[in-house]
Parts: structure tokens; C-alpha cells; sequence
């Protein structure tokens, strides 16, 4: 639905019902977007929150009040969260599973400058999507959840030149270049080659910086990175302000 420092959603759906990991957008335009997909928007179970960031919880309260379902998040990412109250919490661990609307929920820890964040591997019906959109550093913890993921949301936040010469100050160019910060566009890229595989069907690039990248150089460096021939995996760029088509695999 949207990917980015403005607001981050994505939604998934297996059989008739749905989870939206992040709810950074506003709940109004949440609803809108997904509607204009052709979404059912009153298939969501539940919300899952990666980490308390604000453009990842921006509209949790007010669509997780509307929709009358909980939010899944750790305890840390919980009490770090703002403006949850009255939001039903259902607790989520990292390395322990869960399931949620027909759908298996592996959460695993990823680096970010955040109270507990982590990223997500979700399974339904054979077919296992990834998403780790917001990690400093492609860990071994990491690269061992994600391997074998028929599609894969991978973070491409950044190109290192554009950062270095860019108009960020100092210390945020030092808080997304580091361990704890953002993937750059080689550092994303290398992951990829390191997790594609011949059952790989799509993956998305996500929270592309507006200020420090662009599309066509994410998806650069992602085809770089595959070897080529029939069976490289669909690229996509995930946007901030559309939703993407929808995927199906």
C-alpha cells in the first residue's frame, strides 16, 4: 500500500482472510488505497507491527478501532509504541511462530534503531513470503529466515553516493549508513543474490528514500545481482505514494 519515511502498509492475504504488516499511513487513506485495489478491506484479522516507528504505527489506533482487531506486536515495540490506547495487544516474540488468519507468522530480529524490530516470514498454502524493509545490516539471522521465499520485500533504502553528497547532515547520513540504520542499494542487492534461488517468483524493493535514491537505481543494482536466464524473479519498486499491483504467489 505504501513504502517509505512517509508511511509504510502492506497488505496479504491468504483464502478469505487478511494482515496488514505496518500501519504508517493514516487510517483514512489506508482504506482509500486498498479500496482502489479492490481490496477487502473487512478481511483484515489483524496488524502487524514490525517496530513503534512513527511512519509504521501512524494509523493503527484509529483502523485497528474501526475494523475491531487487535494489533500483533512485541512487548518492547508495544510499550515504546504512541497513541495505541484502546488497541487490543496481542504479543508477538521474535523466533516464535504464530498464526493469524490462516496465515503462519515468524517474526525474527533484525538490526534497526528501534525498541525491539523485527522482520517477518509469512507462510500460507506452501508459499512463503519474506519482509525485512527496515535493517542496517544483512545479519546471518537474516539471510536464514529468508531463504527459500517464493517473494521477498527487501529493503533498498539508499544509493551510498547519493547519501554522501546529499543534503542530510552529518549525523542522519552517519544514523542510515550504519548497523543500525538503512540497507543501501548494494547492500539490498547483495542480499538478494545471497536468497535468490530458482523458486524465487517476485520480489519488491522497499522504503526507497525520496532524498538519497531513485527507482531506477534500485532496480539497477537488484538485476546486477541476479544471475541471468528464464527463471530471475519478478522486480517491482515498491512507492510512497500508490499502492503497487498485486502480487500473487
Amino acid at each position: 500500500m505504501a513504502s517509505g519515511s512517509k508511511g509504510n502498509c502492506i497488505y496479504v492475504s491468504a483464502g478469505e482472510g487478511a494482515l496488514l504488516i505496518d500501519c504508517g499511513l493514516s487510517a483514512r487513506e489506508t482504506v482509500r488505497r486498498l479500496e482502489a485495489q479492490g481490496l477487502p478491506v473487512h478481511a483484515i484479522k489483524a496488524i502487524i507491527i514490525t517496530h513503534e516507528h512513527t511512519d509504521h504505527v501512524r494509523g493503527v489506533r484509529v483502523l485497528s478501532k474501526r475494523l475491531r482487531v487487535p494489533a500483533l506486536a512485541t512487548g518492547a515495540t508495544w510499550a515504546s509504541a504512541r497513541d495505541t490506547d484502546a488497541v487490543r495487544h496481542v504479543p508477538m516474540t521474535a523466533g516464535q511462530a504464530l498464526e493469524m488468519a490462516g496465515i503462519k507468522v515468524h517474526p525474527f530480529s533484525v538490526p534497526h534503531d528501534a525498541a525491539d524490530p523485527v522482520g517477518l516470514v509469512l507462510t500460507a498454502g506452501g508459499a512463503r513470503l519474506g519482509v525485512a524493509t527496515d535493517l542496517g545490516a544483512p545479519t546471518r539471522l537474516v539471510r536464514h529466515h529468508l531463504a527459500g521465499c517464493q517473494a521477498l520485500v527487501l529493503e533498498h533504502n539508499h544509493d551510498a553516493r547519493m547519501l554522501a553528497e546529499g543534503s542530510y547532515p552529518p549525523w542522519l547520513k552517519q544514523r542510515v549508513r550504519s548497523a543500525q540504520g538503512h540497507l543501501s542499494n548494494e547492500q539490498g542487492a547483495q542480499l538478494l543474490a545471497e536468497l535468490a534461488h530458482q523458486g524465487l517468483k517476485q520480489v519488491v524493493l522497499a522504503h526507497l528514500s525520496a532524498q538519497n535514491n531513485r527507482p531506477e537505481l534500485a532496480l539497477e543494482a537488484a538485476r546486477e545481482a541476479l544471475e541471468p536466464g528464464e527463471a530471475a524473479p519478478g522486480l517491482a519498486a515498491a512507492d510512497q505514494d500508490q499502492p503497487s499491483q498485486v502480487f500473487q504467489i
